[in-house]
């Protein structure tokens, strides 16, 4: 199997944030996959200005735009804030468009509630359709994620192992075949 280059994509910037504890999990699990090469990003650390967004300041960000470029997928980890995903994981998305096209996105849901994030990636679904981005149907969802993960970060219920490798080998059918669709079948919208 073609090695498969899946970043990772950490939506929210608020300082007590336990998404973090999933993430760097999930990119875990994605390690010890031979065929998956990641690495995490975080909204926290992308410098937004403050009175411009979209396309137009991509040059801004050359790391992430070089990342994309490069990438045969993505995986989204975001919490859900009051039904919806945070503002800042919309304007690190919104940086790019061509870049996305025809890649795969997995989503991670993270709440502290019982709803694991499942509203936020549902309204995540129309956006980055619109992006370009091909949805995998299988989430991976951590509601009450304070009681998953430790103060350290380490995962506390093994119930989880068996639902990241059905989250992975979703991820990397997908990601495997729209790599070959974009290497194969000509389109105008690839970068």
């Amino acid at each position: 199997m073609a090695q498969l280059n899946i970043p990772v994509l950490l939506g929210t910037n608020r300082k007590l944030r336990k998404s973090v504890f999933a993430a760097r999990w999930v990119i875990g699990e994605m390690q010890k996959r031979p065929e998956i090469t990641t690495r995490l990003f975080d909204v926290a650390d992308f410098q937004l200005p403050h009175d411009d967004y979209g396309q137009e300041i991509k040059h801004l960000f050359p790391e992430w735009r070089d990342a994309m470029v490069a990438a045969d997928g993505l995986v989204i980890v975001s919490p859900e804030y009051n039904h919806g995903y945070p503002g800042a994981l919309k304007a690190v998305l919104d940086l790019l468009l061509r870049e996305y096209v025809h890649k795969s996105v997995a989503f991670v849901g993270v709440s502290a509630g019982p709803w694991g994030g499942t509203r936020a990636i549902e309204a995540m679904v129309t956006m980055v359709r619109e992006l370009g981005l091909a949805v995998t149907f299988t989430d991976l969802n951590f509601p009450f994620v304070q009681k998953h993960f430790d103060d350290e970060g380490r995962l506390l219920d093994q119930a989880f192992e068996p639902r990241v490798a059905a989250f992975l080998d979703e991820l990397v059918w997908m990601t495997s075949v729209l790599k070959w669709g974009r290497e194969n079948v000509p389109s105008k919208f690839h970068t």
